[in-house]
C-alpha cells in the first residue's frame, strides 16, 4: 500500500456529515417566515447596485481563504461588491438572519435544511436558471429538488470510504490482496487487526457512518422516496454491526478515546474507519507520519453501498440583488473553480465536467469519487433531521440494543413526515 500523492481534502465534508445534527438547534422544521413577501418558485430574478453578502459555514483557514479569494476574483471582474462572512454557526445564524428579514444572499445549505425554508419561501428557485445545470451529478440535484423544483446549485460532494492504517495493516501480515470487498472478508480482517489495544474498525455512532451497512444490506432510512428503516435490509445491516461490536472486532470511536474515526486511526486505536474524503487532510495535519491507503466499502448482501454528503449555494427570495448572486454561482460552480477548491480544502467537484481532472490530480482517493455511483443520501423530508437525531441517541447503545425496535421507531418517525 502506498500513500496518497495528494491528500488535502481537509474538513469541508465533516462539515457536511454534521450539518444534519447541528441543524437541530433550529428544532421541528426549525424555520422562521421570511419578513419579504418574494415567491421562492418564481424564476424572474432580482436586479440592483446591492452588494453581496455570502456565508459560509468554514472548515479552517484553507476553506475561508480560498472562497474568499474566488468571490474577490468575481467581484473585481463583475463590478459588484461582493463580502464572505464566516459563520460560528451556520444552521443558527442563518435562521437568525431571516428572522430578522436580513438574510445573506447566498448562503451555505444542506439538504436537510431545504424543505423547510422552501415551503415557507425563504429561498429563490434558480435551479434551473444555471448555464451549467446538467453538468451537476444528478443525484446532487435531487438532493436539492423538492416538488419537482431545482431550488440551488450543488456547491462539491464528500462520499464515505473505507480508511486503512498501512503500518498495522502490514503488521498484521496483511497485503494489498486483503483489501476486502464483501462483508465475509471485512470480518475476517477485523478480526486480525483486532488487539487488546486496536480495533480492527472503527466509525462514529451514528446513522452518518453506520448507515453505510444498511445500505449494503439493501435498506437505508429513504429509498426511492419511501421510508425503509425497518426493512429486511436495514436490520440485516444493523445486525451486521452489532454482531461485531459484541465481539469486539469493530468499536464506536468514542469508546476508543477518539473524538472521530479520523483520529482513532491516526492515534492507533482502529486499524481501519469508515470516513469520508475529509479525513486526508485532516491525517495530513494531524497526523502527518501516519500513511494510510483508502478503498471502497466492502459490499454487503445487496452490493455497494455508501453515503453522500453535500451542500448547496442557497439563495434568499428576498435578496435584492439575485442576478449578480446567480452569476456569482456560477463562477463558484466552475470547472477551474470547484477543482482548485479541491486542491486548496478538499471537497469533490459536484459536476461532472471536473472527474477526469480530480481523479488524475488524487490517483489514490478514487474509491470515494467511485461511491458516488451508488451512494445514497441522508433522507431531505422537512423534519428529517430531528429524525436522524433521534435515531443517533438509540444507536449509542446498540451493542446491547434491540435492532428491530431501533429501527421500528426510526420507521415511524419517518412515516410521520413522509411527503
Amino acid at each position: 500500500m502506498t500513500r496518497p500523492s495528494h491528500h488535502r481534502l481537509a474538513g469541508a465534508g465533516a462539515l457536511l456529515a454534521a450539518g444534519a445534527l447541528a441543524l437541530t438547534a433550529c428544532g421541528g422544521t426549525g424555520f422562521d417566515e421570511p419578513a419579504g413577501g418574494a415567491s421562492s418558485g418564481g424564476t424572474e430574478l432580482t436586479s440592483s447596485d446591492d452588494a453581496l453578502t455570502v456565508l459560509i459555514g468554514s472548515s479552517g483557514d484553507a476553506e475561508t481563504d480560498a472562497v474568499t479569494a474566488a468571490v474577490d476574483a468575481w467581484s473585481q471582474e463583475s463590478g459588484v461588491e461582493a463580502e464572505v462572512q464566516v459563520a460560528n454557526d451556520l444552521p443558527q445564524q442563518l435562521s437568525q438572519g431571516f428572522a430578522a428579514g436580513s438574510p445573506p444572499d447566498l448562503f451555505y445549505l444542506a439538504p436537510e435544511a431545504l424543505a423547510g425554508y422552501a415551503d415557507n419561501g425563504s429561498l429563490q428557485a434558480y435551479g434551473d436558471l444555471l448555464e451549467n445545470k446538467d453538468d451537476f451529478y444528478a443525484s446532487l440535484v435531487e438532493n436539492f429538488t423538492v416538488d419537482d423544483t431545482f431550488y440551488c446549485a450543488p456547491k462539491d460532494f464528500s462520499t464515505l470510504a473505507l480508511v486503512i492504517n498501512d503500518e498495522l495493516w502490514a503488521a498484521a501480515g496483511l497485503t494489498d490482496d486483503d483489501v476486502p470487498t464483501t462483508w465475509d472478508e471485512l470480518s475476517q480482517v477485523a478480526q486480525e487487526l483486532t488487539t487488546d489495544d486496536r480495533a480492527g474498525l472503527a466509525f462514529g455512532a451514528e446513522y452518518q457512518r453506520v448507515g453505510t451497512f444498511m445500505a449494503q444490506a439493501g435498506g437505508g432510512l429513504v429509498v426511492d422516496g419511501e421510508p425503509v428503516a425497518d426493512s429486511d435490509g436495514s436490520v440485516e445491516g444493523l445486525e451486521y454491526v452489532q454482531g461485531h461490536l459484541q465481539d469486539g472486532t469493530f468499536a464506536y470511536a468514542a469508546d476508543l478515546g477518539a473524538g472521530w474515526g479520523g483520529e482513532a486511526l491516526g492515534k492507533g486505536l482502529a486499524a481501519m474507519v469508515i470516513e469520508g474524503n475529509w479525513v486526508t487532510g485532516a491525517l495530513d495535519n494531524d497526523f502527518p507520519d501516519v500513511e494510510f491507503t483508502v478503498a471502497e466499502l466492502p459490499a454487503g448482501p445487496a452490493g455497494p453501498g455508501t453515503l453522500q454528503f453535500t451542500n448547496c449555494w442557497g439563495m434568499a427570495a428576498d435578496s435584492p440583488n439575485q442576478q449578480a448572486a446567480l452569476s456569482l454561482v456560477e463562477h463558484l460552480t466552475s470547472t477551474e473553480q470547484q477543482l482548485a477548491f479541491s486542491e486548496a480544502f478538499g471537497p469533490m467537484p459536484s459536476i461532472e465536467s471536473a472527474a477526469a481532472d480530480w481523479t488524475e490530480a488524487n490517483p489514490d482517493l478514487t474509491a470515494f469519487l467511485d461511491g458516488a455511483q451508488y451512494a445514497q443520501f441522508p433522507p431531505t423530508w422537512a423534519g428529517a433531521t430531528d429524525v436522524v437525531t433521534d435515531l443517533n441517541a438509540q444507536l449509542e447503545s446498540l451493542e446491547s440494543g434491540d435492532v428491530a425496535a431501533i429501527l421500528g421507531t426510526a420507521q415511524s418517525n419517518l412515516e410521520a413526515i413522509a411527503e
